[in-house]
Order: C-alpha cells, then sequence, then structure tokens
C-alpha cells in the first residue's frame, strides 16, 4: 500500500482541523459513556481525543501504521490532557483485539487508501460486538466542486485520482462504502453524505495553501514518478489553488459518503 497524501507537514495540518463534530456528526448520537472504541487511522487523533471525551470513561484505542501519524498523535492527546486513550501500530487488515471486543469501530478518510477495504472491513466487523457499530466517512474526489474554475485546480482533480488509483486506492471511496459493507457481510447499513464547505477568507487562504503544498511536497511527486505531471503541472497546479484562494468568490465543497453498519449476531 501507498498513502498517496505521504505524512508532511501539511498533510497533518490539514487532518489536525478534523473534530468529531466536523468529521463524525453522523456517528455521535450513538455514543454513550463507557463504550469501547477503535479509531482506525486515527491520525493525529483529533477526532480520537473528541470521541475519548464522549465515552468516558470509557476504553478508546487510537490505531495507525505510521509512526510519525502517531507522534502527532501524543502530541495532540497531551497538548488536550487526555491520558485514557491507547495509541497503537498496526495495520487495519490484521487487526490483534478479539472478536466482538469493540462496542464501536470508526474510519474517518481511511477505506479511500486501502487496497483491500472489504478485507479491512471484515476485520472491523470482527473485533465489534453483535449489536455494535461500524462507521466510515470518506470522500468522492470526482464530486468535489469549486468556483471560480481555474485549470490547474481541474488538473489537480485528475491527476489526484489518478494517482491515488495507481497507488491501490480508490479516491470515491465515499459513494462506495455502502456496496464494500455489503460485500463485507453487514446485513444492516445506514449510508448518508454530507460536506466540508471552505468560502471565507480565512477557510480559502487555509484550505489552498494545504493543497497547494501537497501538490509539490506529497502527492505531486508521485504523479511525476508515475508519469502522470510534470514539475511544471504541480507548479500549476499550486499557483492556481492560491490565485483561487485570492478569489473573494471563491467557494469549495467536499462531497463525503458515510456508512453506518450494524454488526449482527
Amino acid at each position: 500500500m501507498t498513502y498517496t497524501h505521504g505524512h508532511g507537514e501539511a498533510v497533518l495540518a490539514s487532518h489536525a482541523s478534523r473534530t468529531a463534530e466536523n468529521s463524525a456528526a453522523y456517528l455521535l448520537p450513538y455514543l454513550r459513556p463507557g463504550q469501547r472504541v477503535l479509531d482506525v487511522g486515527c491520525g493525529p487523533a483529533t477526532i480520537t481525543a473528541d470521541l475519548a471525551e464522549l465515552v468516558a470513561p470509557g476504553e478508546v484505542i487510537g490505531l495507525d501504521n505510521v509512526e510519525a501519524a502517531l507522534d502527532a498523535a501524543r502530541a495532540t492527546l497531551q497538548a488536550r490532557g487526555i491520558d485514557g486513550v491507547k495509541l497503537v501500530q498496526g495495520d487495519v487488515h490484521e487487526l490483534l483485539w478479539p472478536d466482538e471486543y469493540f462496542d464501536v469501530v470508526h474510519a474517518h478518510q481511511v477505506l479511500q487508501h486501502l487496497p483491500d477495504p472489504v478485507t479491512a472491513l471484515k476485520e472491523m466487523l470482527w473485533v465489534t460486538r453483535p449489536g455494535g457499530i461500524v462507521a466510515a466517512r470518506d470522500a468522492i474526489y470526482s464530486a468535489m466542486t469549486w468556483y471560480p474554475q481555474y485549470e490547474g485546480m481541474a488538473a489537480w482533480q485528475e491527476i489526484y485520482i489518478a494517482t491515488a488509483r495507481a497507488n491501490g486506492g480508490e479516491p470515491d471511496a465515499g459513494s462506495r462504502l455502502k456496496a464494500w459493507c455489503h460485500e463485507a457481510g453487514f446485513d444492516e447499513v445506514t449510508a448518508s453524505a454530507s460536506t466540508w464547505c471552505y468560502s471565507t477568507d480565512e477557510e480559502r487562504a487555509w484550505w489552498a495553501e494545504t493543497w497547494a503544498e501537497r501538490c509539490v511536497t506529497s502527492f505531486g511527486p508521485r504523479a511525476v514518478e508515475l508519469g502522470l505531471a510534470t514539475r511544471a503541472d504541480l507548479e500549476q497546479m499550486a499557483a492556481d489553488w492560491r490565485l483561487w484562494a485570492e478569489s473573494r468568490d471563491g467557494w469549495f465543497a467536499v462531497v463525503h459518503g458515510e456508512v453506518l453498519a450494524l454488526a449482527g449476531n
């Protein structure tokens, strides 16, 4: 598996903006104090920390396969004074907990990067108790939309999607979550959708800069390696992202698919 975004500063800063409220609102009504929760692909643990507060005094575990992400997670938990979260380095395709251990297994923006998301969901199902919930949310890159339109941003969308698929992932995972859950053996799956929207001056500046940086430092070099873009293409994408940020009319929507899948008896 090749993680398309990498774990550079721009990527981790973007991930650190995520909260349970803006990234897992569909799950929050089902959380209760005392639950056991596994947060798969926890990254810098900003969502994980929120989940821990919501289910306290329950057991919360953050799982990631890269030490850099877990270092960022430790920093987040320390800064927020949260001591009860256990961080584990591991692979979602081979979860090591006993069957039926967790009440909730959560994965945000994870399945889109996996070569075998159905196997990952099967693993998540096996470690969830009967009546428990597997919750997943992923973006749909082909459905992202924005204004004003710039040629470099259209190229960014096309090249990012091609790069992610060449890396073995599925950048439109959000639209496939329901199908993947059914294939993994879930019978009861509730699907929904939600968005992030960036339009204020501050939002545009932040969102554009994180993607401008990612064009040249994270997925972009991989796109060049694969022959999908040139260095000049990357520079043009980054420049047009920044040009979009300067437009007071700028607006960008990220569409996500979500699922709540009930573990059966």
